[in-house]
Parts: structure tokens; C-alpha cells; sequence
């Protein structure tokens, strides 16, 4: 009996050690220049990572050691790009709105405000084009890259020391339009002053500014709305950010098996930071209510004012970006309107 017992002992023993012999274990190196909490870095910590280890677990073949580097501990927000494409990081955060000269095909959203306010629309139309349309996936390609999943913003309104109720109301003010945001003031009469979530609150504290176009989830964190208590709804719309990617050399030499895990974890992590800025948008506006924020609403004759008489800002994109542009400008829009959307102005009109 005892004799039996060891037996039986030792093959489970054995047995035990073949199978963790068998299932590799493969360190990812993920990071972001931002924190957790914040709107593109929570997922990948809360989504994509869990789900990654999912799906390998039912299989048993893979395992992944998880070796974070979130917060800016290994890089700023000025280095998403090259953190992932030199393999500092295997998989990040990657903000192409802060890559105009290196991937402008990206920043498309940025140039045909007025699309829709529909963020999770922006996250379907972008995971598909930057996967299956050739433009964007071999922009990706060619900065060294694998795009997983997509980044965005909610909708872009006013947020200020004063309240819009007419065009006339922006004439001669400043407001903090960083980069190519600052293209939607054209026409306006205000003037746009470059800047970023981090820095807003002290433009308006100290008038250098009097207010900025941003979006909800984004103010709420940086409390700028207790020096700019006026919102004015004007729906610029939500904006395709960037995308949470892998270093291409190092996704090429994963195991087919991890390979689909990541994409599978990457559709999941898209729901999930679609509905986490969902969430948070709203309670955003409901937190900062509570705290003295007044809400209005531009009237629609004004707002019309605004998008016809912008003028043709996406022109200077397409000639920066030639027959590429106008192939993702087409897809874009067609998207768009395949799913119900009607942008308010015709930015791919001619094409």
C-alpha cells in the first residue's frame, strides 16, 4: 500500500513538473507616460493585461510576466512614439496627436471637427481602419509598430471664465487650443494659445488665458473647471488620441498563441476604455456641477456660424499627407456614415 501510494506520488509529481516545464513564461515590458487612472492608460492595466493572462491560462501553454513601467516612470509623454518603437517598452501607450510630422495619417480627426461626438464610433471605425486599412496599418508598420487598440477623447467644448451664447462672445478672447486643435478657431475672432491639461489651470488663473477647449474627463482630474465655472456645450466631437501598441519586432517573435491573445485582449481592452470615458465623462460633469460648474448650451444657428465658417482646414493635412490622406480622409467619412453619423460639415467633399 504504502509502495502505491509513493508511486502514485511521484508520477503526479512528475506530471506536475512536465506541465510547468512545458508552459513558457514570457516577460512584456508595458508602460505609459501617464498614471493608471488615466482615461488611456486605464485599460491596458485593468483590461488588457487581466485579459491577456485569461486567455493564455485556458490553454496553459503561455504564460506572461508583466513588467510595468506606468506613470512616466521610463519615459514622457513627448517620447510615446519612440518608447515603443525602440523597445524600451514592449507594449504602451501611443499618442499620435503628438506626432504630426512622423504619423500624420493618425491626426485625421484633429482636421474635420464636427464629426460626431460618439466616442465609442471613433474606437470601432479606428481599430478597423488601422488594422485592415493598408495606409494606416503600414504607417504603423513603418514606425515599428503593431496597433492593438484605439485611444480617444469624449467631446471637445468650451470651458472658460465666461459663457458662449453667440460667436460674438469668442471675439478677441484666449483660449488654450494646443497643437492642431487650434485649427477650430479659425474664423472665430479668439485666439488660440498653446498648451496642455497639465498647464490650463494656471493659464487661466493667471490670464494668459481665459478659458480652453477640452473635454470633460479630462478636466475634472486637473480641477480647471474651479478657475474656468463656465461650460458652454458646443460639440467639436471626440477625437481619435492614438492607440495602445506593440514594439513590431518583439510582437513578430511572440508564439502565434500569445499573438492572438493580445488581439483578442486588445478588442476587450477597446469596450472597456470606450466605457470607462463613458463613465467618467458623465460623472465628471456631475462632479463638477456640484462644485459650481454652469453648463450652457450654444444655440444651433450659432454653432452653424462656427462650422461654415471655418475655413478649409483639413486642405493643408492633405497636402502634407497626399494620396495617403485622401484615401484615409474617404475611408474615415464613409465610416462615419455607414453607422449613422452625420458630420456637420462635408470634410471629404471633392474627394
Amino acid at each position: 500500500m504504502k509502495l502505491k501510494t509513493l508511486l502514485m506520488a511521484t508520477a503526479l509529481s512528475v506530471a506536475s513538473t512536465g506541465w510547468a516545464m512545458a508552459q513558457q513564461s514570457i516577460t512584456v515590458n508595458i508602460g505609459s507616460s501617464h498614471p493608471e487612472q488615466n482615461i488611456w492608460v486605464y485599460a491596458m492595466k485593468n483590461t488588457f493585461e487581466p485579459e491577456v493572462n485569461r486567455i493564455l491560462a485556458e490553454k496553459g501553454e503561455y504564460q506572461v510576466n508583466w513588467v510595468e513601467a506606468y506613470a512616466g516612470t521610463l519615459y514622457k509623454f513627448t517620447d510615446t512614439r519612440e518608447a515603443v518603437m525602440d523597445g524600451i517598452v514592449d507594449v504602451g501607450m501611443v499618442g499620435t496627436v503628438w506626432e504630426g510630422a512622423h504619423m500624420p495619417l493618425q491626426n485625421v480627426t484633429y482636421f474635420t471637427p464636427f464629426a460626431t461626438e460618439d466616442h465609442k464610433m471613433i474606437i470601432e471605425i479606428f481599430d478597423d481602419l488601422s488594422q485592415n486599412l493598408p495606409e494606416l496599418r503600414d504607417s504603423w508598420a513603418e514606425n515599428g509598430m503593431v496597433h492593438l487598440s484605439s485611444l480617444i477623447t469624449d467631446s471637445y467644448d468650451i470651458y472658460a471664465t465666461f459663457p458662449v451664447s453667440s460667436m460674438e462672445d469668442l471675439k478677441n478672447r484666449k483660449l488654450n487650443a494646443p497643437g492642431t486643435s487650434a485649427n477650430w478657431l479659425q474664423g472665430t475672432g479668439a485666439t488660440p494659445v498653446d498648451g496642455a491639461l497639465t498647464t490650463y489651470y494656471t493659464n487661466i488663473q493667471t490670464g494668459v488665458t481665459e478659458g480652453t477647449l477640452s473635454f470633460a474627463s479630462g478636466i475634472l482630474p486637473t480641477r480647471v473647471y474651479e478657475v474656468a465655472p463656465e461650460l458652454t456645450r458646443v460639440g467639436i466631437g471626440s477625437m481619435y488620441f492614438g492607440g495602445i501598441a506593440a514594439n513590431k519586432a518583439f510582437f513578430d517573435g511572440l508564439p502565434a498563441p500569445v499573438q492572438d491573445a493580445f488581439r483578442q485582449a486588445a478588442k476587450a481592452t477597446s469596450a472597456a476604455h470606450g466605457q470607462y470615458v463613458e463613465d467618467l465623462a458623465k460623472k465628471a460633469l456631475t462632479d463638477m456641477q456640484a462644485a459650481g460648474l454652469t453648463i450652457h448650451e450654444l444655440p444651433a444657428d450659432e454653432k452653424a456660424k462656427w462650422v461654415n465658417g471655418l475655413p478649409n482646414i483639413v486642405k493643408p493635412w492633405l497636402e502634407q499627407t497626399g494620396d495617403a490622406g485622401r484615401v484615409v480622409l474617404k475611408a474615415y467619412f464613409d465610416a462615419l456614415r455607414a453607422r449613422g453619423a452625420k458630420p456637420l460639415r462635408a470634410w471629404d467633399e471633392g474627394l
